[in-house]
C-alpha cells in the first residue's frame, strides 16, 4: 500500500470521526497517529485545527506545534483559549518557545510571557536576552550534568531522576563545583562501566567541543557538521555551562540560512516572513532597494554605449553582437558567484583560499570563453557560407573574418572577466565583514555588462583599426 494512499485513508477517517461528534473516538484516533500525521491533518483542515490541538494531550500538542510552519502556529495561538495557550507555551521546550517568540511583535510577546509560569518565564527571558541569531537563542537549559567526583552509579541515578525532562540524554556533561564545563561523555560509557568507577576516570584528555553563547548560529552549524554530534554544550565567556544546542535546532538554522542566501542571490533583501504572509508594501521595500541599485548601475551601460557611438556608427554590424557579448559575460559571472557563495556557505571555501579560487577560475574562464568564442566564430562563418550560396542576405560583408575574430576573442575576454569578478566578489565581501550572498547574480551580471562593452569595443578596435574603424 502506497504512502499516498495511506494518507488519503487517514484523512477520510478523520473527517468521518470528526463529523460524527464522538470526542472520545476523536481523541483515540489522534493518539494513534504520528506527530507528523497530526500536523498534516492541521495543514489539510485548517478549519479544524483548534479542535485537533484541544483534543491532544498537552505533550503531543506541544510536539505537533513545534513542527508547524509559522503562519499556522500564529493561527493556532490566535484561536485557542487562554488556558490552552498557557499550557501549550509552558510545555514547549525553551528553545522552541524562544524561536516562536522571535517571530512575533513585541506587544504580543509581552502578553504571552505573562502566561508562563515563573520558572519558564525566567528561562525564556534569559534566552531572549542573547543577541539575535546567536547560539544563546538556540540553547535549551534541559540537559543532564554530573560532577567529576560522582560514581557511575550516582550518574545513572541522576539520569533516572532528571533525564525525563531533558532534551537529550545521549551525552552527559561533566562540570566542577564552579559550574565550569570539564568534559562531555556519551551515556554508553556509563552503562558499560563498573558502577563504582569515578566519572573522573572516564574523562579523556581531549579538549571538549563547546559553543559560546554569543557565537553566530552559523558557527553552530559548522561545528555540528565537523563533529558528527546530536548535541553540543553552550558555555559563557568564563566557560560556565549554560545549556545545550541540539541537532534539530541547527538543522532549522541551516534551512533559514539557505532560504536567506537564495533570496539574496536573487537580488532582494532576505524576507523575515513567509512570502504569502509578508505585507505588500514591506515586500516592495525588500525588493526595490536592489532594483534601484541595479538600475543605476545599468545606466553605466548606456554611458559606455554612448562613448563608443562613433565606432558603432562606422561599423553598425558591431551592435548586432552587443546583447550576445553582455549576456555571455553576465551568465559566466552569475555562475561563478553562485558556486562560490554556495561553497562558502557550506565551508568548502574560505577567504584564505582566494588564490586557489582565482587560479582555478582563470583556467575555467579561458576554457569556457574559448568554447563560446569558437561557437561565435563558427556562427559568423556559417552565415557567410549561406550568404555565398544566396540562401540569406549579405550580413557581414567582405570583412566577415575580422568580425568573427572580434566576436571570438571578445567572448574569451568577457567570459574570463565574468568568472573572475563573480568568484572574487563574494570573497572580498567576506573579507570586509559583509554577507557574501549580497554579491547576487543580478549584481555581478550588471557589473560585467558595463566592463564587457569596454572589452568588446577595445578588441574591435585592435582587429578593425584602419579597416572599418
Amino acid at each position: 500500500m502506497s504512502l499516498e494512499f495511506e494518507n488519503e485513508i487517514m484523512l477520510e477517517q478523520f473527517v468521518e470521526i470528526f463529523e460524527s461528534g464522538d470526542v472520545s473516538r476523536l481523541k483515540e484516533f489522534l493518539d494513534e497517529q504520528n506527530i507528523s500525521d497530526v500536523a498534516k491533518l492541521i495543514d489539510e483542515y485548517p478549519e479544524y485545527e483548534q479542535q485537533i490541538i484541544e483534543n491532544l494531550s498537552i505533550q503531543r500538542a506541544a510536539s505537533t506545534f513545534k513542527i508547524l510552519d509559522l503562519p499556522t502556529q500564529k493561527r493556532v495561538m490566535r484561536d485557542l483559549p487562554p488556558s490552552k495557550i498557557a499550557s501549550l507555551l509552558n510545555e514547549l521546550p525553551a528553545d522552541d518557545r524562544t524561536d516562536f517568540f522571535e517571530e512575533l511583535p513585541s506587544s504580543i510577546v509581552r502578553e504571552l510571557i505573562k502566561l508562563l509560569n515563573p520558572d519558564e518565564r525566567k528561562v525564556t527571558l534569559s534566552l531572549m536576552g542573547y543577541p539575535e541569531n546567536s547560539v544563546g537563542r538556540l540553547m535549551t537549559p534541559d540537559y543532564v550534568y554530573v560532577f567529576e567526583n560522582n560514581t557511575v552509579a550516582q550518574v545513572l541515578d541522576t539520569i533516572r531522576r532528571v533525564g525525563k525532562n531533558s532534551e537529550t540524554i545521549d551525552v552527559i556533561y561533566v562540570i566542577n563545583e564552579k559550574g565550569e564545563l570539564l568534559d562531555d561523555i556519551r551515556i554508553r560509557e556509563f552503562i558499560l562501566s563498573d558502577p563504582q568507577k569515578k566519572v573522573a576516570d572516564l574523562m579523556d584528555e581531549r579538549r571538549v567541543i563547546a559553543l559560546n553563547a554569543y557565537d553566530d548560529q552559523e558557527k553552530a552549524y559548522q561545528a555540528f557538521k565537523m563533529n558528527n554530534r546530536v548535541a553540543l554544550p553552550v558555555v559563557s565567556n568564563s566557560n560556565k555551562l549554560l545549556g545545550i544546542v541540539t541537532i534539530d535546532d541547527v538543522l532549522w538554522v541551516a534551512s533559514e540560512e539557505f532560504s536567506e542566501d537564495i533570496q539574496k542571490i536573487g537580488g532582494t533583501e532576505a524576507l523575515d516572513e513567509p512570502y504569502l504572509e509578508i505585507p505588500f508594501f514591506k515586500l516592495i521595500k525588500k525588493r526595490i532597494g536592489w532594483l534601484i541599485i541595479l538600475f543605476l548601475s545599468e545606466m553605466l551601460t548606456a554611458t559606455a554605449m554612448a562613448y563608443f557611438s562613433d565606432e558603432i556608427a562606422k561599423a553598425v554590424v558591431l551592435s548586432i553582437f552587443v546583447p550576445l557579448i553582455m549576456s555571455s559575460g553576465g551568465n559566466s559571472g552569475s555562475q561563478a558567484s553562485t558556486l562560490i557563495i554556495q561553497a562558502m556557505a557550506v565551508g568548502e571555501v574560505t577567504v584564505a583560499d582566494w588564490w586557489r579560487v582565482i587560479r582555478r577560475e582563470i583556467f575555467s574562464g579561458l576554457t569556457l570563453g574559448t568554447i563560446l568564442g569558437v561557437i561565435g566564430f563558427l556562427r559568423i562563418f556559417v552565415w557567410h557560407i549561406l550568404m555565398q550560396h544566396h540562401i540569406i542576405g549579405d550580413l557581414y560583408g567582405v570583412h566577415w573574418m575580422l568580425i568573427g575574430f572580434t566576436v571570438g576573442f571578445s567572448l574569451i575576454g568577457v567570459v574570463l572577466w565574468g568568472t573572475l569578478s563573480g568568484s572574487m566578489l563574494p570573497i572580498v565581501l567576506k573579507k570586509l565583514g559583509a554577507d557574501p550572498a549580497v554579491s547576487s547574480a543580478p549584481f555581478v551580471a550588471t557589473l560585467v555588462d558595463v566592463t564587457g562593452l569596454v572589452i568588446y569595443f577595445s578588441v574591435a578596435f585592435i582587429f578593425m583599426q584602419g579597416v572599418l574603424l
